[in-house]
């Protein structure tokens, strides 16, 4: 079956930098698009960042310049660099994969509604 497992979150301080990583198994990675989603309890999911199976990207304006999204197709891993981290950014992040073996699906990288894995989730808390 498809598993998706995050790593890496944690407690920092406004300014520091994390790094999140998804290890993906079960499926032909290849021909997914990938994406990182932030929750707060109350809110919404929301779309932080994401990738195509041909490597194009797209972030939320809140994050463009901050994170790097990246991904290893020989690995089947899925990396979020995030810097200069704001207490905004709070949230618990998970990472989805969407079949997108075209790679078509850039325009919607960041809805929720195209993806249909996803892992459990990974905290990470700024502080001010």
């Amino acid at each position: 079956q498809v598993q998706l497992v995050e790593s890496g979150g944690g407690s920092v301080q406004a300014g520091g930098t994390l790094r999140l990583s998804c290890a993906a198994s079960g499926l032909t990675y290849r021909s997914y698009s990938m994406g990182w989603f932030r929750q707060v309890p109350g809110k919404e999911r929301e779309g932080v960042a994401g990738i195509t199976s041909g490597g194009r990207t797209a972030y939320r304006d809140s994050v463009k310049g901050r994170f790097t999204i990246s991904r290893d197709n020989t690995e089947n891993t899925l990396d979020l660099q995030m810097s200069n981290l704001k207490p905004e950014d709070t949230g618990a992040y998970y990472c989805a994969a969407a079949f997108d073996p075209s790679g078509d699906g850039w325009s919607r990288l960041l809805e929720r509604y195209v993806y249909y894995y996803w892992g459990q989730g990974t905290q990470v808390t700024v502080s001010s």
